[in-house]
């Protein structure tokens, strides 16, 4: 039987600011990737999403990225060197492992967010400071990542295992990455589409970009975006549709990568 993790990038609320409805996505997905207080999220929200992680199962993992709750993360950030930000990757995970441990939970992966992860794509000493911010903290932490990229190579240079993503609710560019946000259509918003494109890349272990060109890649785990407003229903369409399809869905950590 085919399995695959299903995650969502969560706990991206902040302060009296609410994004997203975490509680109905925790219902549905196997693995969630925590906003770690500076593009999103806060300690109260941390350790309420890290708890009920722990209620449902669910992996827990860190979700890093840019100092920057006004652009929610989605700005690239001049100035900062590598060494500056691997230090500002291990605050936001050790935040993250403190609030998990509180809770009696752990958190078993790191993914990086927004236009640092971007960023990390193309350049390899900021890939390598994220990689020697999780080995500074846990060996066994697991990069969850695009692959085919600098960040890829840089962990498995690192010995860190890496959970390929694929994204049901965005398109791709031929580049194999996803499409800026800002291009029309960038964004899925129907459920039955993210379902029908999460199928296929299972199935070919591959994505397919708007150009038709064809990506191979093994898909270990498959997100559904939080803060998209479809998302909930996005999630459970795409939960449905593997499971009716026989594929097994499970979290990041009882994969075999």
């Amino acid at each position: 039987m085919s399995e695959v993790d299903l995650n969502s990038d969560l706990g991206e609320s902040f302060g009296p600011y609410k994004m997203g409805d975490d509680e109905a996505m925790l219902g549905l997905i196997t693995s969630a990737n925590v906003a770690c207080g500076f593009h999103g999220g806060d300690p109260v929200v941390m350790h309420r999403t890290a708890a009920r992680a722990l209620e449902g199962s669910i992996d827990l993992g860190a979700h890093p990225g840019f100092n920057d709750l006004w652009g929610f993360g989605r700005r690239k950030i001049a100035g900062d060197s590598a060494a500056d930000i691997e230090k500002m990757l291990i605050y936001q995970i050790a935040a993250l492992q403190g609030m998990a441990r509180a809770v009696g939970h752990r958190v078993t992966h790191v993914k990086l967010h927004g236009a640092l992860a971007t960023l990390a794509f193309d350049d390899r000493d900021l890939s390598e400071a994220l990689v020697r911010a999780m080995l500074a903290l846990d060996r066994d932490l697991i990069l969850v990542s695009t692959p085919h990229n600098e960040t890829e190579r840089a962990a498995r240079r690192g010995d860190i295992r890496v959970a390929c993503e694929v994204f049901a609710d965005r398109l791709y560019g031929d580049n194999g990455l996803t499409l800026p946000r800002s291009e029309p259509g960038a964004v899925i918003h129907d459920p039955a589409e993210a379902a029908a494109q999460a199928l296929r890349m299972v199935d070919e272990q591959a994505i397919r970009t708007v150009g038709g060109r064809k990506v191979d890649m093994p898909v270990h785990t498959i997100c559904v975006h939080g803060d998209n407003p479809h998302g909930v229903v996005i999630a459970a369409a795409v939960r449905a549709a593997l499971e009716g399809a026989g594929i097994r869905v499970r979290p990041i950590s009882e994969l075999d990568i």
